[in-house]
């Protein structure tokens, strides 16, 4: 499986998202190992996204659009 700019998702996190989603339907919480490995991912991910564009504030924006309008 590829990701929408072409480069391959990493075999841990296929795995990785596997393992949430079956525990997830057995209704049981995810595996702690599993649960740290993810967190760790996505904290990598939004230092990239931070690194690359800046802190985002998209929520700010919004809700003061929505106070705006009447």
């Amino acid at each position: 499986m590829d990701t929408p700019d072409n480069r391959p998702i990493d075999p841990q996190a296929d795995a990785d998202l596997q393992a949430v989603l079956d525990r997830a339907l057995a209704g049981k919480p995810p595996d702690p190992e599993v649960a740290r490995r993810v967190l760790e991912r996505a904290d990598r991910i939004r230092q990239e996204i931070v690194a690359k564009h800046g802190m985002l504030n998209a929520a700010v924006d919004l809700i003061r659009e929505g106070r705006d309008e009447e």
